[in-house]
């Protein structure tokens, strides 16, 4: 079942979001606007949640609630790699959570925290123990990233790649599994944490390790899922039917569904971090996987397409 959608990932990371085109979030704030409203006119009661942020910038989040984003959301989420990316210790994660608790009422969610096996497993095995002990309890939702590592011959969905070094290199070696599907040290130690820690995980197009993916995660009692679907994969001819397939494998856990990647030729460059040349294509491609895969999805039930329009329309 899902749970929870997120409007993007990481709006405040460059890898994630063009911030030439948008410096001041401004294209992103509208969409997330358009985007919740429909999603509400499709299922009231679904779980909104504000794209996880990383870094944690509680100027950022400041930003989004004085342009009245964080009305239309449920949660707000936050993204954290101290060990590898982040320029703060491990042991500062209640104060990071603190600082955007400053900000918001809203329940702050950690759905993606991870560490990476670059320099040894044994850093990964320390760093989900820690994480464990920080987090759990701390917040409502944590999931762990990842559970497989992404496969050397697949690209890291950042806009620079090779050209950030070690920073790149530390994408693919993220997982519990090892590429081949083999399990690191940590990868014992996660049963521990399940079922109150989830587990993000991102699937490509058609992706092959999908199935055993799933047994995964059933043997590792994990009951929480952050996935997406991607806009831009949407434009494929044979795009529902790998979405239907996708969402009918994860229908036994509670997801998190994040939406995501511009298609190139709706941008305003054509590339999948750049904001929509039009934000109300973004909510109106939310509102249809909302109605295609979020069960009792209310008001959708009832008045369909009507009450996308009349919601975006209102916007």
């Amino acid at each position: 079942m899902i749970e929870a959608v997120k409007f993007w990932n990481e709006p405040n990371n460059k890898s994630h979001w063009d911030l030439e085109l948008d410096p001041q979030w401004t294209h992103y704030a509208a969409m997330v606007k358009l985007a919740s409203a429909a999603v509400v006119a499709e299922a009231p009661r679904l779980t909104k949640v504000l794209g996880g942020i990383s870094p944690i910038d509680p100027s950022f989040m400041q930003g989004l609630k004085n342009a009245g984003v964080l009305d239309g959301v449920d949660a707000a989420a936050v993204h954290g790699f101290p060990l590898d990316w982040n320029h703060w210790m491990i042991h500062e994660w209640p104060r990071r959570i603190a600082e955007i608790q400053a900000v918001t009422s809203l329940p702050i969610w950690v759905t993606e925290v991870g560490v990476s096996t670059f320099g040894a497993e044994e850093v990964q095995e320390f760093g989900l123990r820690r994480c464990a002990e920080l987090l759990l309890g701390l917040v409502p939702r944590v999931h762990w990233y990842s559970l497989y590592d992404l496969p050397k011959a697949w690209p890291a969905t950042t806009r620079h790649r090779e050209a950030e070094g070690s920073s790149y290199y530390r994408h693919f070696h993220m997982g519990l599994l090892r590429e081949d599907g083999t399990p690191k040290l940590a990868c014992s130690l996660f049963p521990q944490y399940t079922p109150e820690m989830g587990i993000c995980q991102w699937f490509h197009f058609e992706d092959p390790r999908l199935e055993d993916a799933v047994r995964w995660l059933k043997r590792l009692g994990v009951r929480r899922l952050r996935t997406g679907l991607s806009w831009a994969d949407s434009f494929r001819s044979d795009a529902d039917a790998w979405f239907d397939r996708q969402m009918r494998a994860l229908d036994a856990f509670d997801v998190t569904l994040t939406f995501c990647f511009t298609p190139e030729h709706r941008g305003i460059a054509a590339h999948h971090t750049s904001p929509p040349q039009v934000a109300q294509e973004y909510a109106e491609f939310c509102a249809r996987m909302v109605r295609r895969y979020a069960a009792g999805a209310g008001a959708a039930e009832q008045t369909g397409e009507a009450a996308s329009t009349q919601a975006l329309q209102a916007s």
